[in-house]
């Protein structure tokens, strides 16, 4: 069965030598770069094209044509190389462009059989040059993961991406094209030592006593992201990890309506495109592990440009391992289950077990067979998880702001910073399994989606437990930390904040941002100040809208806020009339492409007099929930995880502290 993988997702390569078969709309260039542990390419050496010597354990294609098929030999693969990523050029000097054509797809398989993982690139607009999919390095294991990464100015972009510098990368992209250009046809696709590469054979390898999970995940994530209504919300990426919306993650199910969870997006905001920007240094690697014991886990132990890319790829991968640990650990409760009730059935269907005490026997035997498979499968699923915890211990605390949760001492010596974080964090997530195993629920920046914050009592039982008042102040409370932490982690002039408080009911909860002067005007009452606020913020969509069409991004007028907009709402739909409601739902699907996201604290059934009208607002943004409530679903096994907000300690001064360093940093910087 072949495992339809979205960006970011990787999967086992079971094989030695594998073929990547490419399939695209239109005629293409299909190459492989060779990176090393951190992904820098390096001297001509690092691109196998039709015009370049023969590369140890892989070869190209020689021409462009709509399907490609790429052989590797990963055991001949040379040692420096711990990268290899596919991929798929368009023929120059055309207009021709990837988001113009039919989705280009990838698959992984074994020579001759059949696909274990494939990919779709869909998503692309004027890319000419894309990274498909990468074979990578980890502890000794070969994986492939989804990346979809494209380039619009062509392959000498994307080889510049790479680590190259730009004239090398012109040249080589151009002695690559030009290869292309004078190959005939594609030569038979050989090994380093020439024999065609065939399937080293399917066997599943034993599985050993001891195991270190982190050595199967992919070097990154996106947060949970919610799954259509009514199956409800997906953490993505995004994904502890939320990602783009799309039809299928994501940050790292809930009851709702719509048709497949988002896919993850794996590009990151802050990747360096830089060829002389090196990477930050890597962590100390980790004591060797005793005999027979798992490594010592280490925080920023994953592949990334920064310790915060590092870390963040870290916990989208602990997300995974618990998500497939707990699938593989109740799976096998099951099988034990189905087996129990098949013998039963046996038991008592065979006259030999009516007499005498053979039936009791065979019943008992039955049950201890079932009881022992359980043991079995909660012996190993308590050593993964052990190791998960060890984990947690360790990166938790090495977490920065944007990540960490409210009462963590990096608070304290927070300053406002130059630059944007990676992600955000939302909350925690858990499953029951171990509910003291928090993975932190992240989300990319920026926002690609608004947030929704329910205040209503019937969206969980939790909920409906708790007074109307509370609950509603609950989840203003938890609106207002989370406009803070995005003030805070971003640089002083980066996010103006907008917020609509028809009725004044959120006054207690708003208190923090009115008093340290960080609002871009105070709260809006009545529909008056409704109607002021969406006029302004729309207007804003369309001049930017009209100037990145026009080419011209930054030619605004002069009274344009620049920064990037939060609109906080506060008891919608209360204030608002038939024409703020059309606003609203225009700035929650077009604002977010243009610096203008929407965090909206709101109960559903407050506005279902507008009945269907409303349900694409409702799918556009993600569900969050101010008490605990198990409404997200992972991408890969659709567990129902439990997400728990994370709110600063009773009592502390965490958030005043946080907006007084914004309000001095705005002053110094004479805003």
């Amino acid at each position: 069965m072949t495992a339809e993988l979205v960006r970011g997702q990787n999967h086992p390569v079971p094989h030695s030598r594998v073929e990547v078969r490419v399939s695209a709309g239109t005629p293409v260039l299909a190459l492989a770069s060779l990176a090393d542990e951190q992904g820098r390419l390096s001297g001509p050496g690092a691109l196998a094209h039709p015009g370049a010597p023969a590369s140890p354990g892989l070869q190209v294609p020689g021409e462009f044509a709509d399907r490609h098929t790429l052989a590797l030999d990963l055991d001949a693969v040379a040692a420096e190389v711990h990268r290899i990523g596919v991929l798929l050029v368009l023929p120059p000097g055309g207009q021709l462009r990837f988001g113009a054509v039919q989705a280009p797809h990838a698959a992984v398989a074994a020579p001759g059989g059949a696909e274990f993982a494939g990919f779709t690139l869909t998503g692309l607009d004027a890319e000419t040059a894309v990274v498909a999919l990468e074979l990578y390095r980890r502890q000794g294991a070969w994986k492939v993961r989804a990346v979809g990464q494209g380039y619009a100015d062509g392959l000498g972009a994307l080889l510049a991406d790479g680590g190259l510098a730009a004239p090398e990368a012109a040249e080589l992209a151009g002695a690559a094209l030009g290869g292309a250009a004078r190959t005939a046809g594609g030569g038979a696709t050989r090994t380093a030592g020439g024999e065609t590469a065939r399937t080293a054979g399917g066997d599943r390898a034993p599985a050993p006593q001891t195991r270190d999970l982190r050595a199967d995940r992919h070097p990154g994530p996106q947060a949970p992201e919610p799954s259509p209504e009514p199956s409800g919300p997906v953490p993505v990426s995004g994904a502890p990890y939320a990602g783009t919306p799309g039809p299928a993650p994501a940050a790292p199910g809930e009851t709702a309506p719509a048709a497949g969870p988002p896919t993850i997006d794996y590009a990151h905001p802050r990747r360096r495109r830089t060829s002389t920007e090196a990477p930050e240094p890597a962590p100390r690697p980790a004591p060797a592990a005793e005999p027979g014991r798992p490594p010592v886990p280490v925080a920023g132990d994953a592949s990334g440009w920064s310790m915060d890319e590092r870390l963040y790829n870290q916990v989208w991968g602990m997300f995974e391992d618990l998500a497939r640990a707990v699938a593989a650990y109740r799976s096998a409760v099951d099988f034990a289950d189905s087996r129990l009730d098949r013998e039963l059935d046996e038991a008592l269907s065979d006259p030999r077990h009516r007499i005498g005490g053979a039936g009791d026997t065979a019943r008992d035997t039955a049950r201890a067979r079932r009881d022992d498979l359980v043991a079995q499968a909660r012996a190993v699923l308590d050593r993964d998880l052990a190791q998960l915890v060890a984990e947690s211990e360790v990166v938790e605390p090495a977490l920065p702001a944007a990540y960490a949760r409210w009462d963590n001492p990096v608070w304290h010596g927070q300053g406002v910073p130059e630059e944007g974080p990676l992600a955000l964090r939302l909350g925690n997530l858990s499953l029951p399994e171990q509910p003291g195993l928090r993975i932190p629920m992240l989300m990319r920046v920026p926002l690609e989606r608004g947030l929704w914050i329910d205040n209503g009592r019937t969206g969980s039982e939790a909920a409906m437990a708790m007074d109307t008042d509370r609950l509603r102040r609950a989840a203003m409370d938890m609106a207002v930390a989370h406009a803070v932490r995005l003030l805070a982690v971003h640089p002083a002039d980066r996010f103006s904040v907008h917020v609509i408080d028809a009725a004044g009911a959120g006054a207690a909860s708003l208190a923090p941002l009115v008093r340290a002067g960080v609002l871009a005007a105070p709260p809006a009452a009545g529909a008056e100040g409704v109607t002021r606020t969406l006029a302004q913020l729309t207007r804003r969509v369309d001049l930017v809208q009209m100037a990145v069409r026009a080419g011209a991004p930054e030619e605004l007028p002069p009274d344009v806020d620049r920064a990037e907009q939060l609109l906080v709402v506060h008891d919608f739909p209360h204030g608002f009339d038939d024409r703020a409601v059309t606003q609203l739902r225009y700035l929650a699907d077009e604002g977010p492409a243009v610096g203008v996201h929407l965090l909206m604290v709101a109960d559903r059934d407050e506005a279902s007099a507008y009945g269907p009208l409303l349900d694409p607002l409702w799918r556009s943004l993600m569900r969050l929930s101010p008490v605990p409530d198990n409404h997200l679903a992972d991408p890969w096994v659709q567990h129902a995880w439990t997400f728990e907000p994370d709110l600063p300690p009773a009592g502390s001064r965490v958030i005043d502290q946080a907006l007084d360093r914004v309000r001095e940093a705005r002053r110094a910087a004479g805003q």
